[in-house]
């Protein structure tokens, strides 16, 4: 899968290999676009716009996370949180670049198939 936030390829990504990656790269297939708002000051989240299958356990994230909320939300972490998520990936990008590409009061998140 292809991401792209705010139409800006990010190729520095790590994607877990689970039921719930498979998924979002079947709804990638047709281009997924998430509208994504800042929440609590450490994360972007957005909804999908369906459920997918989930495997939840709490976890601590870090900055580059990314993870499935509820079956239905990604969330992309700027800074540490910990809850119950399914981990779907990892941006390999230094704090301070994922900060300056999160840390704003919205993102587009784009998923596109290989």
């Amino acid at each position: 899968m292809k991401l792209y936030i705010d139409e800006k390829l990010i190729e520095e990504v790590s994607w877990e290999n689970n039921d719930s990656t498979k998924a979002l790269e079947e709804l990638s297939k047709n281009k997924l676009v998430i509208n994504m708002t800042n929440y609590g000051g450490f994360e972007q989240t957005g909804l999908i716009g369906q459920d997918i299958v989930r495997n939840d356990s709490q976890i601590k994230t870090i900055p580059g996370d990314i993870v499935l909320y509820n079956g239905n939300q990604i969330s992309v972490f700027y800074k540490n949180n910990q809850w119950s998520y399914t981990k779907l990936g990892h941006i390999n990008l230094d704090d301070g670049k994922i900060k300056d590409l999160l840390d704003k009061s919205s993102i587009v998140f784009t998923l596109e198939h290989d």
